[in-house]
C-alpha cells in the first residue's frame, strides 16, 4: 500500500479498538495497552524503520495530544515500554522487519545439499517467514531461529513450533555449530556477517543471504528467487 495509507489505516483501527474497548467497560489503561499493541502489530505494514515507528507510535501520541483519555501520567510509560519491546533500540542497526517470501529459497537444497539433521540458523528470524522458507528447502534439517525482540520471538515460536526459536543477539551468538546460516539483513551488515562466518563457522559451512551480497567477495554461487531477487551463497572459508 502506498504511504501514508498504512499509517492511516493503523491509526484509525487503533482508535476504533480503543473506543470499542472503553464502551465494553474495559479500564482505560487496559484499553490503551491493547490498542497500542494493535498499532504495533500493524506497524509491520511499514516499509522502513521510521515508517514502522511512526505507525506504532501514532495512536498513543495522538491520544495524548487529544486529551480524550484521563489517564495518570505514569500510564503513558506503558505504551513506550511496549513499543521498545517490539522494536528494541539496539536492534535498529540491523535489518528492518521484512518477511522472506515463502518460496524464495526453493532452489537452495539443490545448490547446497545438507545431510539429514544438519543445523540451520535463521539469524534475525522476525516472525518466522525465513524459517518457513528454510523448512520448504530442508524439511529434514534441524532449524533454529534467533531474534532480539521478545514479542517477535514469541510470535515466531508459535508460528514455527517445529523450530527452536530463541531470543538473543545474532552478533553475540556462536555460529560455529551451524552448517548453514541464513540472513535477510541489509547491505551495511553483510561485511560484518561474512567476517563472523569466517571467524566462527566450520570449514565447508555456508552463509546464505537474500538480496544483499558481500561487497568485494566473490560469491560461491547465486540463485534467483521467484520474484527476481538474488540469493547469494558463500562457502566458508571464502
Amino acid at each position: 500500500m502506498r504511504w501514508p495509507l498504512p499509517a492511516l489505516l493503523a491509526w484509525g483501527g487503533a482508535w476504533a479498538l480503543f473506543t470499542t474497548l472503553l464502551q465494553l467497560g474495559l479500564p482505560g489503561i487496559a484499553a490503551l495497552l491493547l490498542a497500542t499493541a494493535g498499532g504495533a502489530a500493524c506497524s509491520l505494514l511499514g516499509a522502513t524503520w521510521w515508517r514502522r515507528g511512526l505507525i506504532a507510535a501514532g495512536f498513543p501520541l495522538s491520544l495524548a495530544l487529544s486529551g480524550t483519555a484521563a489517564l495518570p501520567a505514569w500510564a503513558w510509560l506503558l505504551p513506550l515500554a511496549l513499543l521498545l519491546l517490539v522494536y528494541p533500540l539496539n536492534a535498529w542497526r540491523d535489518a528492518p522487519l521484512f518477511p522472506t517470501p515463502v518460496r524464495a529459497l526453493q532452489g537452495l537444497a539443490a545448490a547446497i545439499p545438507l545431510p539429514e539433521g544438519a543445523l540451520v540458523l535463521d539469524a534475525g528470524c522476525g516472525l518466522g517467514h525465513g524459517l518457513q522458507a528454510l523448512r520448504l528447502a530442508y524439511p529434514q534439517a534441524r532449524l533454529h531461529g534467533l531474534e532480539w525482540s521478545w514479542p517477535l520471538r514469541a510470535v515466531c515460536a508459535l508460528r514455527c513450533p517445529w523450530a527452536r526459536v530463541r531470543q538473543g543477539d545474532i552478533w553475540r551468538a556462536d555460529w560455529a555449530p551451524y552448517a548453514l546460516v541464513y540472513l535477510f539483513q541489509r547491505p551495511e551488515s553483510m561485511a560484518r556477517a561474512f567476517a563472523k562466518a569466517q571467524a566462527q563457522m566450520q570449514s565447508g559451512a555456508w552463509l546464505v543471504s537474500l538480496e544483499f551480497e558481500v561487497v568485494g567477495v566473490v560469491a560461491t554461487g547465486r540463485l534467483h528467487a521467484p520474484d527476481g531477487r538474488a540469493v547469494w551463497l558463500y562457502r566458508v572459508p571464502a
